[in-house]
């Protein structure tokens, strides 16, 4: 039917992970091999994971590489596990994304043809998320399909390029022809990589009728440091984003959560949303001026802190 791998960065998996396995097996269009890029062996082992995955009896082949924390990369991770596939497509996850139902990789497969070369799911909350992070999800995520091309930038703005490695399907032809994910990146290897994508002359599609669960109640503080990684990444490939609107997509973002937070009756979110909002903004500026601050700045305001600690930022 469809040739089709999964690969799956890892780094503290848990029973949520080995559901994920299990339920990928199961799938109508069923993957060849399902590739884990495993960071830091030792917690691996002291959670006993190959038993584990051993004890699930998967009608699927599974392999594991296993990598070093100062090693992790969110593009050269990923192609590690690339290289390692064959097959014409393969499907990006991460350990925390668990399919909804069995039809999650055909929905993501199908669209693909001469003009579609990329595809990603929709992602719905887990029950025990905040009704901020909720309504977050349903309105990045819509339950209406959408396919995009570089000629939608005035309707997208900085979401043109949106596209999330929590669950994303890849033509491998493309992939290579593209120079597969960038690496060295500190965050949005899969957004730039579908900027490359539609500045191709291609087309990707946001697919609703394939759904993940999947969600973060992240803290004010998180989200202060995922927003600086977030504008560390478009500063450091200003070429892909220069032009599109970001910033007020966030603010339209925020007043519909609060229309929607009052409309429920859900006051107390409202001053949490306002915090939470605050912090964001706060962490994308700080971001943007990343230039200008020391190496031990940049470690302290972001949430990927092994990144700043290589050897090309030691001074």
């Amino acid at each position: 039917m469809y040739d089709v791998d999964i690969i799956i960065p890892t780094y503290k998996p848990d029973d949520r992970f080995l559901e994920s396995l299990r339920r990928l097996s199961k799938q109508s269009v069923k993957p060849n091999n399902i590739y884990i890029i495993n960071t830091d062996r030792a917690i691996w082992d002291g959670f006993d994971m190959d038993n584990k995955i051993k004890n699930l009896s998967l009608d699927v082949g599974i392999d594991i590489s296993h990598i070093d924390k100062k090693d992790f990369d969110h593009g050269a991770s990923r192609n590690l596990g690339v290289s390692k596939s064959k097959a014409k497509y393969f499907v990006c996850m991460t350990q925390d994304a668990l399919p909804k139902d069995k039809a999650l990789i055909e929905e993501l497969i199908s669209p693909m043809s001469d003009e579609i070369k990329l595809s990603y799911a929709r992602q719905e909350p887990y029950k025990e998320a905040s009704e901020i992070e909720k309504f977050t999800r349903s309105y990045n995520y819509p339950e209406v399909s959408a396919v995009k091309s570089e000629a939608d930038k005035d309707i997208y703005g900085i979401k043109l390029y949106f596209c999330s490695n929590v669950c994303a399907a890849y033509e491998r032809e493309t992939f290579e022809k593209l120079g597969r994910f960038k690496e060295g990146l500190i965050l949005n290897e899969d957004m730039i990589y579908a900027a490359c994508v539609l500045k191709s002359g291609k087309k990707l599609m946001y697919s609703a009728a394939a759904v993940v669960y999947h969600s973060h109640d992240y803290s004010a503080r998180q989200q202060f440091e995922r927003n600086f990684d977030i504008a560390v990444s478009q500063l450091m490939y200003k070429e892909y984003f220069e032009g599109l609107k970001s910033e007020s997509e966030g603010i339209k973002l925020v007043k519909k959560t609060a229309l929607h937070l009052i409309k429920k009756g859900k006051f107390l979110s409202v001053f949490k949303l306002i915090y939470i909002s605050a912090a964001k903004y706060l962490g994308y500026k700080k971001g943007k001026n990343y230039p200008k601050l020391t190496k031990e700045q940049r470690i302290k305001c972001s949430m990927n802190k092994s990144y700043w600690e290589r050897d090309e930022y030691a001074g």
